[in-house]
């Protein structure tokens, strides 16, 4: 295995499940998941973080992670959970899943990596029964043109050593322009200081499909 490969599938995991630790984003993951019911279909399912906030109305948890590393780290958390846990994919813009098939897609802190993220929100239309959402939060293209700035000169670096996470991604505009009507968003710095700016600026809400 060279340096990249073990940097990518090694490390990354470890380092992005510190990061996202309950302590720090515990939050976010509880406003995202506590009104979600049915079948769920996660996006970057990671480490199992986000299983001890969804709610008993929670049927089974269908999961899309690339890691194998972080899904072997998730099998307490999905033990504990109790409820059926099923890695059904490995790239989110490729969903083996029926269409019209889930209640709910959740994706936190995910879309920033996704390399096809317009056909990963393409997917996620055709896998959401009507009056489902796309529940989401999500790091993104920061408002104060001081932060964009920063953003777009770390970003060559940042994406190299992130494993290829994206800090200039407008997240809500990539969404709608996908299809998907923006039922309810809140922005806001979840560290409000410099040096964190231009890794802090998130965006959570819920989207779903538009009527035709």
């Amino acid at each position: 295995m060279g340096p990249g490969r073990w940097w990518n599938e090694r490390a990354v995991p470890r380092l992005v499940d510190v990061a996202l630790s309950e302590r720090g984003t515990g939050q976010w993951r509880q406003r995202v998941c506590e009104s979600i019911e049915g079948d769920v279909l996660e996006v970057g399912f990671g480490s199992g973080r986000n299983l001890p906030h969804y709610g008993h109305n929670v049927r089974r948890v269908l999961a899309v992670e690339p890691a194998d590393l972080a899904w072997a780290r998730a099998q307490q958390r999905i033990a504990d959970f109790g409820r059926p846990v099923e890695r059904v994919g490995l790239d989110g813009a490729h969903l083996p899943v029926a269409d019209a098939s889930v209640d709910a897609v959740v994706s936190t802190w995910t879309m920033c990596t996704i390399p096809d993220l317009a056909g990963a929100l393409a997917e996620v239309r055709r896998v959401l029964r009507p009056g489902g959402q796309l529940h989401f939060v999500e790091h993104s293209l920061a408002p104060g043109s001081g932060a964009v700035r920063v953003q777009r000169a770390l970003q060559p670096i940042w994406g190299r050593v992130a494993g290829g996470c994206h800090l200039d991604r407008d997240i809500p505009s990539t969404i709608t322009r996908a299809g998907l009507t923006m039922a309810d968003l809140r922005c806001e710095y979840d560290v409000d200081v410099w040096p964190a700016r231009p890794f802090t600026w998130f965006v959570c809400g819920r989207a779903g499909v538009q009527n035709a």
